[in-house]
């Protein structure tokens, strides 16, 4: 499953690329699913999960960037410079934030359980 995932990730981005917009968001679910599924899956090993869930909030941020430039809403302003665009970066420091957690505070704790 994780093979396959990254097949449909490379098409997303390859449609991204040459401004396929159907595929691109077409790409989106399959990927962003097998995701989901992945880190459901792993969820009993906290390393695993917390690494998944990365990788989704990753996806969907990435997603919503190919979005705002599909549609041309990328470089309109929201508020003082901040642009749609720029608002990708809430699922992109999510998945810091999740590996954060994991690297500063989980593992350190349980590193007898490996």
């Amino acid at each position: 499953m994780e093979n396959l995932h990254i097949v449909f990730w490379l098409f997303k981005d390859i449609s991204w690329c040459l401004t396929i917009k159907w595929l691109g968001i077409l790409m989106i679910i399959p990927t962003l699913a097998i995701a989901m599924v992945i880190a459901w899956r792993t969820r009993q090993y906290m390393s695993e999960l917390c690494h998944n869930l990365a990788i989704t909030v990753w996806i969907m941020a990435n997603s919503y960037w190919m979005l705002s430039e599909f549609f041309g809403f990328d470089t309109k302003i929201i508020i003082g410079k901040i642009t749609y665009k720029e608002l990708a970066l809430i699922p992109f420091f999510t998945g810091v934030l999740i590996l954060a957690f994991y690297y500063l505070i989980w593992y350190p704790k349980h590193k007898t359980d490996y």
